[in-house]
């Protein structure tokens, strides 16, 4: 019995996003922080080269990565145009807008371009929000006091 759970327990993947062709990937540090890149081939096992249609081919640490559900079907080391008609069919830009994770990214991207007077209306309408819900509140405790 007690054999038979170790092996259930083997066949289970930990992880799920491996380095490798085709793996969508955030760059995390460096001129090209905060896009996305997709690997096109593995050059050693701290470094990989990462292509995207608006970006130039070029090779990466792994450190500067964070892989991403996201995987594409391509060749290793695909031509330009192979690379970009590979992302339109599996609608990656699309795909990480809506995702969570990209979501988060673009509303700090929002956020980190507002102005001084942008953050004081921001500022002043959480002041006014808080105060509204102060306001049904005790109106709710009132009633339940009632």
């Amino acid at each position: 019995m007690f054999v038979s759970l170790l092996l259930l327990d083997h066949d289970r993947k930990v992880f799920k996003r491996y380095v490798e062709i085709g793996r969508v990937a955030l760059v995390n540090y460096g001129k090209e922080y905060g896009r996305l890149v997709v690997i096109v081939d593995v050059v050693d096992q701290n470094r990989v080269l990462v292509d995207y249609p608006d970006i130039v081919r070029g090779q990466m640490n792994l450190k500067r990565l964070q892989l991403t559900d996201f995987k594409i079907d391509i060749p290793r080391v695909p031509k330009k145009k192979t690379l970009v008609a590979a992302l339109e069919e599996a609608d990656i830009k699309n795909k990480w807008e809506s995702s969570s994770w990209g979501r988060k990214l673009i509303v700090q991207k929002r956020r980190a371009a507002l102005t001084d007077f942008e953050r004081f209306k921001v500022m002043l309408a959480k002041i006014k929000r808080g105060a509204a819900i102060r306001q049904e509140l005790s109106k709710l405790k009132k009633q339940n006091a009632s």
